[in-house]
């Protein structure tokens, strides 16, 4: 994707917040240069920029912790019949669970802090990359396994330099379409019992102190903080993946 086609989606999208500010005329909707000058203010002046450090730590950790475990355990999966016909049935059980139903039952046991934040992030990221990466490492050509082993290759060599690397996209895939979720639960989590973060941001400063066009800042933080992570992946996937792009 083009930076000009994002800054002229971005742009589309403005001219229509200002047309909807304008036909609504009420303080709920305060135009777009309105919180930007506040979204300016607070990240100079105030405390947003704390909020949103703490908000990239918990989703960062999240998404990292996610990917050293869901890796390892989907290609081990993957290249294991006997794993797979074990472990298959637990994750065809848990996959299609919300997992935003357990974020009661993670802060009642881990409490208020940020763990209780990050493991929520991470049962969201640890089964769309584990069934990604599974189904990616079951699905290579026998041949080509056959073919490595014909000239020694054991199977660390094989998890190292076969389904590992033939599994990339597909952890990235996940990643990217983890994103978006990762994030709107981040806000979910951050509404219960802390004073930092993005989500208590916005839900302080829209429910509590009706400062609507701060609470839009955060919404606007919350936003470029979901599209720093993808673009960060897009760039992950150009710089580990190359021959996806040759």
């Amino acid at each position: 994707m083009k930076r000009r086609d994002v800054i002229l989606a971005g742009l589309a999208l403005a001219v229509l917040w200002q047309a909807a500010s304008i036909l609504l005329a009420r303080p709920i909707l305060p135009s777009p240069w309105e919180v930007t000058l506040v979204l300016a203010k607070e990240l100079l002046f105030g405390e947003l920029w704390l909020h949103a450090a703490v908000s990239l730590w918990r989703v960062s950790a999240g998404m990292l912790i996610s990917v050293f475990l869901a890796v390892p355990a989907g290609l081990a999966i993957g290249q294991s019949k006997r794993l797979n016909r074990i472990f298959s049935p637990l994750i065809y059980l848990l996959y299609p669970v919300p997992k935003v139903v357990f974020v009661p039952v993670v802060l009642l046991f881990l409490g208020i802090g940020d763990a209780a934040k990050i493991v929520i992030i991470f049962l969201i990221l640890f089964f769309q990359i584990l069934v990604l990466v599974r189904d990616q490492a079951a699905g290579l050509a026998p041949q080509l396994i056959q073919s490595l082993r014909s000239i020694g290759a054991g199977r660390r060599a094989l998890f190292v330099f076969v389904y590992l690397p033939a599994s990339l996209p597909a952890i990235l895939t996940a990643l990217r379409q983890s994103v978006g979720t990762a994030v709107a639960v981040l806000y979910v989590a951050e509404l219960f019992a802390t004073r930092y973060g993005l989500g208590y941001y916005i839900y302080y400063n829209g429910s509590t102190l009706l400062n609507y066009p701060a609470m839009y800042a955060g919404v606007l933080a919350m936003s470029w903080l979901g599209l720093g992570l993808y673009f960060t992946v897009d760039w992950l996937e150009k710089k580990v993946c190359p021959w996806k792009f040759a």
